[in-house]
């Protein structure tokens, strides 16, 4: 069996199955195993598997697992029945450099995003299939603990964005503000949680993360019916992937941006630039400064949970030096 040196929850090192920290916020302290008994190949996977993807998927969205943990194992969920775990094992899309490394990938950047950055994300770890090859599970937080379903919408379905009203790609289109002016119209107290997308948009520039589309965003009720940002969800390096980009949406921070220089002349936004739109979609000189404050001096914890994750060693290097590029472009004045 294959063997696990850092937890698989937390990356914390030296353990060889989950920690007793990521036990209590995966699993509600439960003892989880791991390993699961199911054997996925994204090549040919089994009908069983293919019903189970049927079930979960959302429109554009495939290969979804949804799964329920009965008798200390991590198992689908029987038809009929409420999962309260997403599994997302590799993909199948051969377009995708280094597909088999997107689960750790997804992982590690949303374990550097809480434990880092302070942002509040679902509750995520790795588990491992029979041939041990690993796959990101995250339980659902738009299910209650009591099983109730809790309302959520992501903004795409906010600013009436479709694939009739704006072609295939219409997650992709629009601007950071068009999300902004909507937790406006949608959310009483906005700029805590204006705060909170800020920081986010910070963090997904700095981490490659270019398919922070509209649907990646959501806004999610409360027990007392207000509604306020979900967790953060789908956070990962997509350079690894993908070609790179600044940013998923089409008309980037905003269209109404007054660039500075250095965008201007390079094409790429710096701090300047985040600065302004900070300011842009209503939040003040102090709320962005501590938001921004809170990038800097991180840089060790980065390293160390990335020499933690279950990346590759090529993939580790590749992670931290895209990281490294972009904060260097971030941080750039001349």
């Amino acid at each position: 069996m294959f063997e696990i040196k850092n937890c698989p929850g937390t990356l914390a090192p030296n353990y060889a199955t989950y920690s007793t920290t990521a036990l209590r916020r995966l699993f509600g302290g439960k003892k989880v195993s791991p390993f699961m008994e199911l054997l996925y190949d994204n090549e040919d996977t089994t009908e069983e598997i293919v019903e189970n993807i049927k079930r979960i998927s959302i429109s554009g969205v495939q290969e979804k697992l949804s799964a329920i943990i009965r008798k200390g194992k991590i198992c689908l969920t029987p038809e009929g029945e409420q999962g309260l775990y997403i599994i997302k094992p590799a993909p199948s899309n051969k377009s995708l450099r280094f597909r088999n490394q997107i689960p750790a990938n997804e992982h590690l950047t949303m374990q550097i995003a809480r434990q880092v950055f302070a942002i509040e994300t679902g509750e995520n770890g790795l588990l491992f299939f029979q041939d041990n090859t690993p796959a990101y599970i995250i339980r659902r937080f738009d299910i209650a603990r009591d099983g109730t379903k809790i309302k959520q919408e992501d903004f795409a379905s906010l600013l009436g964005k479709t694939s009739l009203t704006h072609g295939g790609s219409f997650k992709y289109t629009g601007s950071y503000e068009d999300i902004a002016t909507c937790i406006k119209r949608y959310v009483a107290a906005w700029q805590a949680e204006m705060a909170k997308f800020f920081k986010l948009v910070v963090f997904n520039y700095q981490f490659c993360n270019s398919d922070a589309h509209l649907k990646n965003f959501s806004l999610q009720q409360t027990p007392d019916g207000d509604y306020c940002l979900s967790p953060a969800y789908d956070l990962l390096n997509a350079s690894l992937h993908v070609k790179d980009s600044d940013f998923a949406l089409e008309e980037g921070l905003s269209p109404n941006l007054v660039k500075s220089d250095v965008y201007s002349r390079t094409g790429h936004p710096c701090k300047e630039d985040f600065e302004t739109f900070g300011k842009l979609i209503g939040l003040n000189e102090v709320q962005v400064q501590k938001a921004l404050h809170s990038f800097t001096g991180s840089d060790e914890q980065v390293k160390l949970l990335i020499s933690n994750s279950y990346l590759d060693e090529r993939s580790k290097r590749m992670y931290l030096r895209t990281y490294e590029e972009r904060v260097s472009r971030f941080n750039r004045i001349n």
